[in-house]
């Protein structure tokens, strides 16, 4: 049997095939070739390229069982810089040598079945060449498998661990095992991959499945053959591409190709020695980073002495910033940060205790440290602040900077937490914001990357919270709830929920703004842990008990979670039965907006939101700007993954004029990933109470105890809140708050008190005494705006890297030195100026270079081999102003002296370049263009430009003619590039300079005409300035003379009225005009002073436009409104001859383009008028009626605008003018330009004008408007302009009238002849007009007047407008539109209660926003405009309206008495005033004292109350204590409060908060259905029958009278709403059903008390049935 069993055994070992591991037998070395190359370019051919080669031989031996030594001989390396693949590459013989022993070292490594293991080398060996020997050894990695030919599997390689294909076939006939494998790297479980500078953006999943920015695959392909114990890997080659583009992939990427060829050369028998030396354990296959991560890709620097280095930098930056930004200084600015990242601490100490007393230097390092974005940067602010060598100032802005560019690793976040608990730090406020909000940054970024955050980081944040929790200290709770918003891990959603209004008492007794701060912290938790937030967020906005506003920062949170499908449409369901009209509006307008997104990263969202809004009524699309809204906007263009987006929410909870809040949020798209930029949050709560609310108004314990003990009766009354006075503010930073802060009352009293000490005004003081000294300063900023990175190492081991970098340095040169006449005394005081005459002498050269590196390739602290695409932007603006200013002259002066203009105010360079450099032969750095010279064919365009001359309008003018230069004659050879070479230019004479805009380009478009072509190559973008040739300019003057010398400033004369009256006088002239213009006498027009036929009756001989009649009437007929035939009326617009209308049909035809419709039906369609009034004009009403005093008075209708300006056209010759403006340019030559502007008041006439006129001497062009106040409701204006002004003018008339019933205003313009550019113009604004006409809009044909148009504002009601827009062939309606506020029609008028000009402005901005409440006719209208019946009992007081917050400062009560007349009683600040009717009279009492009505208006003594008569009744004021208005009449009542009282007032008018669904609100804050339960509940109840009241009501919960079956049992019901009922001892004598909720308890429960039946209001509603409320009682004389 044995025997059977040991043969089995053999056979099956047998049969066993041969390991298919590589093996390595002991006692031989293998010898291999191996070439590794790179390059980093555009795929095509032709183009340049940048490369790194490296060449050795490989020798592998076997050391022990699974050990093997790695040793490599003969190493080379080559870089490649040329045109692929023509040009050769170039030996880096120096860096080799340098190498070489670190590359021919020994190395020791793991090796069994096929895998590498652990590394052993030397300690001296860097990671660098390591990494090397890690590219050979990933050849060597293969897991072969024996019973699979096809398989997939994760592999472990230097890159990390991806998906892998496998393929294996055998050659039986050459004895060969050809193995082909496939690494995905896109699909790895452990990618070796280093990000920097991404920690603020969040990646577009759908982005990147529909085009990857980043691709990369590797194929291996080996020829083995079988040995005796294994397989010899006889030929092995790697071919790894990685690409990538800032775009989607149609639009072309770059690519990083790596090479590699392993091929087995012989075997040898000597050993591999290793180096005496001790071999530690250097990791694995996996890629390591080393010093790439702190190397720039722009520039390699070989250190020898940090320090003197160090110093050399900053003497440049110093020395070459000073009054211009060097062009290469953001360059040198890099340089910095590498010096001092390379820098030890110790080095960083010595250069700071050098340079700290240097201001300049001191500044740069301060600003350059930060971003080194090293923790020795932490460390350095941290001991020089507690060493106290650091202002609070540069502290607070290096820890701003430090915060958002150091690393975040353990040691940066135990400096920052070490910070936090500094004294300095704590005894600061802003600091210690500035660190703690720090903080939360620092766990964030550093977090990003790991797949589980340690707790431990953020703990000790959370156990702080919970201390000021428990300690009540609002201020700390705020800002930890901030922190842990800016870290974002997810178990701080525990203590931030702990603090939200949905655990217990604890939490509610919260402000609202903690509250409101811990539901912004929920969003970056919810880019991690969406799903968690997401029940959080749903569950607050559920909770109708909440604010509003905290449900809606619910929604906002809720949408940044991008919810799907069904919880937006469950939201939508939630949102069809809300009955807050503030949520509902805010939740419909953001789901709307989002349907619009066309971002790729909110495409899901989108389309659930455009499903939603369908289920939803479209009613909520139509409320007004009173509700809260959010708007989202974006821009997204797919195929280069680029875009941009703006979100903004409007955040109100009572319908005011202020929101409560808004934030505001920008939000960038940029390959593949999203970035919010910037988001500023203001909260206005409290804000416009303490702008409008009287500062006066103070607690008054007699107001407020009196006030009290009146609602006392109203058991059930909860007051609203007392809002703070506050204000607050956010910022946040790429997702990250930075800077918070809250305003209260103490913070601004603090700020006043510091900004009226005495040392803001020393300070003062000493800025003036430095400019008169002169004043010198040279300011530079530089900033490391961005710099991104990804480190990813190749398939050889090499790192390729993808970056790009943003640096920027701005300087100003400023010179300011005033001057003063007579000179001031030693100790002056600041009033001496204002007698001075003070002349400011200032230059400033503002600068700023700009440089940005987008970079791929390989980046190694020994060599570097990149594609380089470089952009630079330099621009400097020089200006050298002097001002003058003499107060007591009235003279103003500033003056713009000529300047040294570089040749290029501002210039744009952009050029992608391959660059080769190496650490050890840096003079051999080599630069070629990505597009080679040879192949560019020089095409140049020039633009030259027409000279123009004379006015400074045409002067600036550009020249549209484009002159090419003659193309070369040589053939164009291909490929050629995409060239553009333009210059455009144009000339001001009259500022005597050239501009010019030059635009060149050199790309790759034609390889292939996409983006990444297109930016590829050299681009250049410029604007030059300089003087014009002969045509020099000593300075630029404004001029500005106030006063009596005004006159003498003027440069050239005018007399424009001889001018005009001599061309009246000719007697051609004349007769000319009798022959055109009927009307005419004696060179002047007859017109009217109350119609706008005077408007049109301009100096010309179409002046006559409509309203002249062709009879011979007498000129004196100032009305001229007869006309021929019966056409009197109609006809008052249109022109009745038949000369005037073909001239009326020509001009309308030239302007406007008439309709071609036949006269005819015009007349039909503008008989069907939509409006059928007549603008009745105020203006001649007054005339007609007025007496014959208040006519003389008035002036206004005896004298017309013709006749004014017939009696002196131009006021030069007997007034001067009041001020003189001259704008002018002084030449060499002493010639002037530029033009002069008079102003001109003629009080005793009520006239202006304004003379403007072109200060050339050939040059008679002028522009002159005349406008007169003929009455307090008509204003006309002639403009006129051209040569001596008589080429064009206009008339401009605007009045106020009524049309029908309405008040209304017109405002026409009339014209006789226009330009005809501005015809032209016109008639396509005319056009467009009506093409894009909004919805509601009515249009006309009609036949108006030709040469005029006019708008009519009617004012049909204090919120509604209609408008009527007449043009020469339409007249254009919208009627009904609705206004946000209320226009305060009379008090405009000037009726304000109020005298001084402060009083009547608020009176004015109170009534235009206020919240008015009615009665009349038995119809009560709330403050939200919803109606209902007030069934009032009899003698009982109602709450009609009150301030309900707990300052009570109002109070208005309503009764009817025993003869149903109404009574109010108004009670405000420490008055009571009764208005009650009598006989035919409004009585009114304060203090329970009748004042006559004669002794009206009444005053109140402190306050700024007032009681006067209005209309038939009686009005009190009182808007700086929140209440408007109260009127009163025999027939009806209003009240009016202030919009800052909005949702503060509680009553019969409800709370004046926009919500009709929730009117309704019992003193419990129940919402009841029934309008007559409601308004019993605000009845004030007697406590006895005997109260002098006389009312003799309660208030109670009554029981169903008959029993109910609840859900199968009987039971007995009681009512939750309370019930008018009689006091015991009375009866009803008049009654009314009202229905009212109850709720049933079992019939076999124990019945409740008449004493315990007020516990019912707090129960549910199970029914609601008809009961009987009393409204009248009579009493017993027995009655308790």
């Amino acid at each position: 049997m044995r025997a059977v069993v040991l043969a089995l055994a053999l056979a099956f070992v047998a049969a066993q095939p041969h390991n298919l591991a590589p093996e390595f037998a002991p006692s031989k070395t293998y010898v291999y070739k191996y070439e590794a190359l790179l390059l980093s370019g555009l795929p095509e051919e032709g183009l340049a390229k940048a490369g790194l080669k490296i060449k050795s031989k490989v020798l592998i031996r076997a050391e022990a069982e699974n050990t093997y030594m790695m040793k490599l001989e003969e190493p080379e390396l080559f870089e490649y810089n040329g045109v692929w693949p023509k040009d050769n590459l170039t030996p880096v013989t120096k860096l080799t040598t340098a190498l070489a022993a670190q590359l021919t070292t020994p190395i020791r490594f793991e090796y069994a079945n096929g895998v590498v293991g652990k590394v052993f080398a030397p300690e001296d060996i860097t990671p660098f060449v390591m990494n090397i020997k890690r590219g050979i050894m990933n050849i060597l990695q293969l897991n072969i498998k024996k019973t699979q030919n096809v398989y997939e599997l994760q592999e472990a390689g230097a890159q990390g661990v991806c998906k892998t294909l496998y393929a294996i076939t055998e050659d039986e006939k050459a004895d060969r095992i050809l193995l082909t494998k496939t690494r995905d790297l896109n699909h790895c479980q452990e990618r070796i991959v280093k990000d920097m500078g991404l920690a603020y953006t969040e990646k577009c999943s759908k982005c990147q499945q529909e085009s990857k920015n980043l691709r990369g695959a590797t194929a291996y392909n080996y020829i083995l053959k079988p040995a005796s114990h294994g397989i010899l890997i006889l030929e092995a080659a790697v071919n790894e591409l990685i690409q990538f583009s800032p775009f989607s992939e149609r639009n072309g990427a770059a690519q990083m190709q790596t090479k590699q060829s392993l091929v087995f050369l012989e075997v040898q028998k000597a050993p591999i020695v290793p180096i005496q030396a001790q071999y530690l354990h250097r990791g694995s296959l996996e890629y390591e980073f080393s010093s790439e991560l702190l190397q720039t890709p722009i520039q390699l620097i070989k250190i020898t002495n940090v320090h003197a280095q160090i110093a050399e930098v900053l003497n440049h930056l110093v020395t070459h910033d000073v009054e211009r930004v060097h062009e290469d200084a953001p360059l040198k600015f890099l340089e910095l940060i590498q010096l001092l990242r390379d820098a030890r601490y110790e080095d960083l100490e010595t250069i700071w205790s050098q340079y700290k007393t240097r201001p300049v230097y001191r500044q740069w390092i301060l600003d350059a440290i930060p971003a080194t974005g090293t923790p020795a940067a932490l460390r350095f602010i941290k001991e020089k602040f507690a060493a106290d060598e650091l202002t609070v100032a540069e502290v607070a802005q290096a820890l701003v900077a430090c915060m958002h560019m150091v690393t975040a690793n353990t040691e940066s976040i135990k400096l920052v937490e070490a910070l936090a608990m500094t004294q300095n730090i704590v005894q600061n406020p802003i600091l210690r914001e500035i660190v703690f909000l720090g903080y939360g940054t620092m766990v964030s970024k550093y977090c990003v990357d790991l797949p589980v955050c340690p707790i431990e980081l953020i703990r000790p944040i959370q156990e702080l919270l919970a201390e000021a929790v428990v300690r009540d200290e609002i201020r700390d709770i705020t800002l930890f709830v901030k922190v842990l918003g800016n870290a974002g891990h997810p178990t701080s959603l525990k203590p931030i929920t702990k603090i939200l209004p949905i655990h217990g008492t604890a939490a509610t007794a919260l402000p609202m703004r903690v509250h409101a701060d811990a539901i912004m912290a929920l969003r970056n938790i919810a880019k991690k842990e969406p799903r968690m937030i997401q029940e959080v967020a749903l569950q607050l906005y559920m909770d109708k008990s909440l604010h509003p506003e905290l449900r809606m920062l619910a929604c906002i949170v809720l949408f940044e979670t991008r919810p799907a499908m069904g919880l937006v449409t469950s939201l939508a369901n939630i949102v069809k039965e809300e009955q807050n009209l503030q949520v509902a509006s805010f939740t419909y307008s953001h789901m709307k907006s989002l349907t619009r997104s066309t971002a790729a990263i909110h495409a899901s969202v989108a389309a659930a939101c455009n499903v939603a809004i369908k289920i939803l009524s479209p009613r909520l699309d139509r409320a007004s700007l009173r509700f809260s809204k959010a708007v989202h906007m974006d821009f997204y263009n797919s195929p280069l993954m680029l875009g941009a987006a703006a979100s903004a929410f409007y955040i109100n909870d009572a319908a005011t004029l202020l929101p409560r809040s808004v934030v505001a949020k920008t939000t960038a798209y940029l390959s593949g990933a999203a970035a919010d930029v910037l988001e500023v949050g203001v909260r206005t709560e409290g804000l416009q109470e303490v702008l409008l609310k009287d500062p006066t108004l103070i607690d008054n314990a007699d107001r407020i105890t009196k006030m009290k003990r009146v609602i006392k009766a109203l058991s059930q009354l909860r007051s609203l809140p007392t809002s703070t006075p506050l204000a607050s503010v956010y910022i946040k930073f790429f997702g990250q708050e930075i800077a918070f802060a809250n305003i209260d009352k103490a913070i601004i009293d603090q700020a006043i008190a510091i900004a009226t000490g005495p040392s803001v005004k020393n300070l003062g003081m000493d800025a003036i005494k430095a400019l008169l000294s002169g004043v010198s300063y040279n300011y530079a900023k530089p900033i490391l705006a961005t710099e991104v990175r990804r480190i990813l190492p190749t398939a050889a081991g090499i790192p390729m890297e993808l970056s790009l970098y943003t640096s920027a340095v701005a300087a100003a040169s400023v010179k300011v030195r005033a001057t003063t006449t007579p000179a001031l005394q030693e100790n002056f005081h600041l009033s001496h100026l204002l007698k001075t005459d003070i002349r400011l002498e200032t230059e400033i050269k503002p600068s700023i270079a700009t440089n940005t590196f987008a970079v791929m390739g390989v980046n190694t602290a020994f060599i570097q081999s990149t594609l380089l695409s470089r952009a630079k932007l330099n621009s400097i603006v020089p200006a050298k102003i002097v001002a003058r200013l003499d107060i007591n002259e009235g003279n103003f002066k500033i003056e713009a002296l000529p300047v040294a203009v570089p040749e290029e105010i501002a210039a744009v360079h952009v050029e992608t370049l391959a660059v080769t450099r190496n650490i050890e032969d840096l003079a051999a750095e080599k630069f070629t263009p990505i597009i080679p010279t040879k192949i560019m064919e020089p095409i140049s365009r020039e633009i030259l430009t027409s000279k123009r001359t004379s006015s400074l309008a045409a002067s600036l003018e550009t020249s549209s003619e484009i002159v090419r230069e003659e193309v070369k004659a040589a053939k164009i050879r291909f490929p050629k590039t995409a060239r553009l070479n333009k210059k455009y230019c144009a000339k001001a004479y009259a500022i005597g300079l050239k501009g010019c805009i030059k635009v060149a380009t050199y790309n790759a478009a034609f390889i292939r005409d996409i983006a990444l072509y297109k930016l590829a190559g050299r681009h250049s973008f410029a604007i030059t300035v300089k003087p014009v040739e002969s045509e020099a300019i000593e300075r630029l003057e404004l001029e500005i003379q106030v006063g009596p010398k005004a006159a003498e400033k003027l440069v050239k004369e005018i007399n424009l009225s001889q001018e005009i009256e001599v061309e009246e006088r000719t007697p051609i002239m004349t007769k000319l005009k009798k022959m055109l213009v009927p009307g005419v006498r004696n060179g002047s027009l007859s017109s009217s002073s109350s119609s706008s036929s005077s408007s049109r009756s301009i100096v010309s001989s179409n002046s006559s436009s409509s309203r002249s009649s062709v009879s011979s009437r007498s000129s004196s007929s100032s009305s001229s409104r007869s006309s021929v035939s019966s056409r009197s009326s109609s006809s008052s617009s249109r022109s009745v001859t038949t000369s005037t209308r073909s001239k009326s049909a020509s001009s309308i035809a030239s302007l406007f383009s008439a309709s071609s419709s036949s006269s005819r039906s015009i007349v039909q369609l503008s008989k069907k008028r939509t409006y059928p009034h007549k603008f009745q004009r105020t203006h001649k009403c007054l005339f007609l009626t007025a007496t014959s005093a208040i006519v003389s008075k008035s002036r206004s209708s005896a004298a017309s605008f013709q006749t004014i300006y017939n009696k002196n056209k131009y006021l030069g010759n007997d007034l001067p003018p009041t001020f003189a403006v001259i704008v002018r340019a002084i030449r060499a030559d002493q010639k002037v330009f530029g033009y002069e502007l008079a102003v001109y008041l003629d009080k005793p006439e009520s006239r202006l004008q304004i003379i403007l006129a072109n200060l050339a001497a050939d040059d008679n062009w002028k522009l002159c408007a005349d406008g007169v106040v003929l009455s307090m409701h008509k204003v006309t204006a002639k403009v006129a302009w051209g040569a001596e002004c008589k080429q064009y003018d206009t008339m401009i008339t605007a009045e106020t009238g009524l049309l029908g019933p309405s008040p209304a205003a017109r405002l026409r313009v009339a014209w006789n002849e226009l330009p005809s550019a501005f015809k032209r113009y016109a008639k396509k604004v005319y056009d467009s007009i009506y093409d894009y006409m909004p919805a509601g809009v009515i249009k006309e044909k009609d036949e108006n007047s030709a040469k005029q148009l006019s708008l009519t504002v009617v004012a049909t009601s204090e919120k509604t407008l209609d408008l009527i827009w007449k043009t020469p062939t339409r007249t254009v309606y919208k009627m009904a539109l609705h206004l946000p506020l209320a226009l305060p029609l009379e008090e405009i008028k000037g009726l304000t209660p109020f005298d001084e000009v402060a009083d009547k402005i608020n009176f004015l901005v109170t009534k235009a926003a206020a919240a008015e409440c009615s009665f009349e006719r038995e119809t009560l209208t709330t403050f939200n405009n919803r109606r209902y019946r007030n069934e009032m009992p009899l003698s009982c007081y109602q709450v009609l309206a009150q301030d309900c917050t707990d300052e009570l400062k109002f109070m208005v009560l309503l009764k009817k008495d025993h003869i149903e007349q109404n009574h109010i009683n108004v009670k405000i600040a420490d008055i009571d005033i009764d208005l009650y009717p009598k006989n035919s009279d409004v009585i009114v009492k304060v203090n329970g004292m009748e004042i006559p009505i004669s002794n009206l208006p009444y005053q109140h003594p402190t306050a700024k109350i007032q009681i006067r008569p209005k209309g038939e009744g009686i009005s009190v004021f009182a808007p700086s204590h929140g209440l408007h208005e109260v009127y009163f009449d025999k027939n009806s009542w209003k009240v009016q409060v202030a919009d800052w009282m909005k949702g503060q007032t509680c009553g019969l008018c409800g709370k004046a908060d926009g919500e009709v669904r929730q009117e309704y609100r019992t003193p419990s804050g129940r919402v009841t259905k029934s309008a007559v339960s409601y308004a019993h509940s605000w009845v004030l109840p007697a406590q006895s029958c005997r109260d002098t009241t006389e009312c003799r009501m309660k208030l109670e919960s009554v029981q169903l009278e008959r029993p109910v079956n609840i859900h199968g049992q009987e039971s007995r019901c009681y009512s939750v709403e309370p019930v008018l009922r009689c006091l015991p001892g009375c009866f009803p004598v008049k009654t009314t059903s009202v229905f009212v909720g109850y709720h049933c308890l079992p019939i076999d429960s124990a019945p409740i008390r008449p004493e315990s039946l007020s516990s019912m209001y707090d129960n549910s509603v199970d029914l609601r049935e008809k009961a009987e409320a009393h409204l009248a009682c009579s009493c017993t004389a027995q009655c308790a």
